[in-house]
């Protein structure tokens, strides 16, 4: 199949061949979200922890006697019921992972990939010049696009790329080994230069 490639100034530089199994598969809800959700659910740092009645210090020894204070029965001034106690129910630490097989992985992203094409949000270009760290020379390029709520992929994100799109609003850029579902989904448009289409076929085939 081919898609549209354009050029700075919203100028189209023809058309640019790109593998059906790639940007031309069918859409797979299911797939899809089972992905987005391992992949949120990976995300999770999952590090919580509380201390349980064994676990705090002190309480070695009996606050009173067991009978004839007049006061309710104690065996420790850790207990859960006691200020400065422990926990009854204490959170430990949790690994949140969840498995899925590299081939469901890659099948998503050609999933989500092909369904941006299909509603036009895949914009591709022949390649993005930044000479100078300057966001207003970055958001010229957007506005000829007429983009504005867009993701960036390139094989390699140079120093005055990032530090000319870090401060324009609804706008990021990373490069294609940092291609993930949640971020792929999180925009209007995913703009991709054609080094970055050809990696990433590479990639997903």
């Amino acid at each position: 199949m081919q898609l549209a490639l354009y050029k700075s100034g919203n100028k189209k530089a023809g058309k640019l061949d790109v593998a059906d199994g790639v940007f031309g598969v069918d859409f797979n809800e299911a797939l899809i979200h089972q992905a987005l959700t391992a992949y949120l659910a990976g995300s999770r740092s999952g590090t919580r922890a509380q201390k349980s009645r064994s676990e705090v210090r002190g309480g070695g020894k009996k606050p009173w006697r067991q009978k004839g204070t007049g006061r309710a029965r104690a065996g420790t001034i850790r207990s859960p019921i006691w200020r400065g106690g422990g926990v009854t129910f204490a959170a430990k630490p949790v690994n949140h992972e969840q498995k899925l097989n590299r081939k469901m992985y890659r099948g998503a992203i050609r999933a989500i990939l092909s369904e941006l094409a299909r509603q036009e949000r895949l914009i591709i270009i022949d390649e993005i010049k930044v000479e100078e760290p300057k966001t207003k020379a970055m958001l010229s390029q957007l506005q000829e696009l007429g983009l504005n709520d867009v993701l960036i992929v390139a094989t390699e994100v140079s120093e005055n790329l990032y530090l000319s799109s870090r401060n324009i609003p609804n706008v990021d850029v990373i490069d294609t080994d940092e291609i993930d579902p949640y971020v792929l989904l999180g925009f209007d448009k995913v703009l991709m230069t054609k080094a970055a289409v050809e990696k990433t076929e590479a990639w997903l085939k």
